[in-house]
């Protein structure tokens, strides 16, 4: 086994991280900035260090500060998270360059995938189906029109090293095609440091789902069933389910092999989750994958009762997966509402600041995965997703019901958060009769918006 790892992280994945590591017996090392002083997942470490000032960048992004860490400390294993670093292929190969294991796929497993257009190429390679769109990079907006004439407006360009809808244009007729292309190829840049984009078409309105899947260094690879990811608010999940209910056994079938025929062609280990658009036909198309644990990893271990994080960290330490397909069964339903401390009734604007009261669900059925307490300072730096409320139910009726009386049980006061909302969205008939799609939200923001400014209380 591994024998200590430093948790490249903060916040409440750092936490489930090093729980993780101390039910194994590992020893851990947390890293923290200067606003993270005081944080909860800093005590729950072997031993905490600090590497910088509060911006990201001088801190949980300064790849060097972590090496230097990592190795003073004698850490035989870097377990990078979510967010910042965890699909930078470059401190990957670092971390293996200094004798260190990456948790995680290899360096250049990362790459392929980071890179969307070489990542579709192999999908196409290998049989697994792609959205149509164009065959490689688009380099100019001749070229751009020329594709979008051929297969149909509306189009979607996206950067070739993107990901979290930065670098993402909807086009949906040429006179819009070259703003849309100057636009996404600056964001493009500016976020990636690569303005290299490439066109497909443009799935209005479809399902979101993904596949989880693990693979270890023997070449064994499973899947442990799909995820539904549609309600998003500009390409940002805000609530997930698994399984989805919308897949017939067949397409269900199919997708997941797909899933395993993505992995294996890129010969994948750790955890990863192989994502697919959904038409209303119910057709599906690869989109991307993501080479590390998601934030919704969650629902999938409530209904399949697999530690995904434990796993990585066996695989890691070069032991086989402890069963096989036929092992894996899902059962019941979950859904994972993530707790962002930002302002709906005010363009979801973020809000940092102190939490003076706190009251946390929980119960038969509830896990709350995050590091609040009273007194805790949300700090405006980072991400601003505080906490993730997940319940389990029989059946998906019986988890909405939990999740209305796990949000019920939470207070969080002293900042805006995103409470209310989720609050409501267990009330909407759509959502309820599970007729959702990725434009849900800009469809009924408003009507789930509206209590709120009618001085309901929650």
């Amino acid at each position: 086994m591994l024998n200590c790892v430093l948790v490249a992280n903060r916040g409440e994945i750092a936490a489930r991280i090093l729980r993780a590591c101390r039910e194994m017996n590992i020893e851990t090392v947390a890293v923290f900035s200067e606003a993270d002083r005081d944080s909860l997942f800093t005590t729950l470490a072997t031993r905490a260090v600090c590497i910088g000032d509060a911006p990201a960048k001088s801190s949980y992004l300064n790849q060097d500060a972590l090496l230097t860490v990592a190795t003073h400390c004698g850490c035989d294993g870097v377990h990078p998270g979510f967010g910042f670093l965890s699909e930078n292929a470059e401190f990957a190969q670092r971390v293996c360059d200094s004798g260190i294991k990456f948790i995680g796929p290899s360096p250049e497993v990362i790459s392929l995938f980071g890179n969307k257009n070489r990542a579709r190429a192999l999908m196409r390679e290998h049989g697994v189906p792609v959205v149509p769109g164009s065959d490689g990079l688009v380099a100019t907006v001749d070229e751009a029109l020329a594709i979008a004439e051929g297969i149909g407006y509306p189009v979607l360009l996206k950067a070739a090293s993107g990901g979290g809808g930065r670098g993402m244009r909807n086009v949906f007729s040429a006179q819009e095609m070259q703003q849309a292309f100057e636009t996404a190829q600056a964001e493009a840049l500016a976020c990636f440091g690569d303005h290299d984009l490439y066109l497909e078409k443009l799935i209005l309105n479809p399902r979101h789902i993904e596949v989880q899947i693990l693979g270890d260094s023997q070449g064994n690879i499973v899947h442990l069933g799909d995820r539904d990811c549609t309600l998003q608010r500009n390409h940002q999940k805000l609530v997930e389910e698994a399984p989805s209910h919308v897949l017939s056994d067949e397409t269900r079938a199919h997708m997941a092999a797909d899933a395993l025929k993505a992995a294996r062609a890129a010969g994948y280990e750790s955890a990863g989750t192989v994502e697919f658009v959904v038409n209303k036909d119910g057709t599906y198309y690869f989109i991307e994958m993501n080479t590390r644990i998601q934030v919704e990893h969650p629902v999938t271990e409530m209904v399949t009762g697999v530690n995904i994080v434990r796993e990585q960290l066996r695989i890691a330490s070069g032991l086989p997966l402890q069963f096989t397909q036929d092992d894996i069964e899902v059962k019941g339903h979950a859904i994972e509402c993530r707790i962002n401390a930002e302002d709906p009734e005010n363009g979801f604007a973020p809000c940092p600041g102190t939490i003076d009261r706190l009251n946390l669900p929980s119960g038969y059925g509830v896990r709350v995965d995050t590091v609040i307490h009273p007194d805790f300072v949300v700090s405006p730096y980072y991400d601003s997703m505080i906490a993730k409320i997940i319940v389990y139910g029989r059946t998906r009726n019986e988890a909405i019901l939990r999740m209305r009386r796990a949000l019920e049980e939470t207070l969080i006061s002293g900042i805006k958060t995103t409470i209310p909302l989720d609050y409501m969205l267990m009330y909407n008939p759509e959502y309820i009769s599970n007729a959702i799609d990725t434009g849900f939200f800009e469809r009924n923001l408003a009507a789930l918006l509206r209590p709120l400014g009618e001085g309901a209380e929650f």
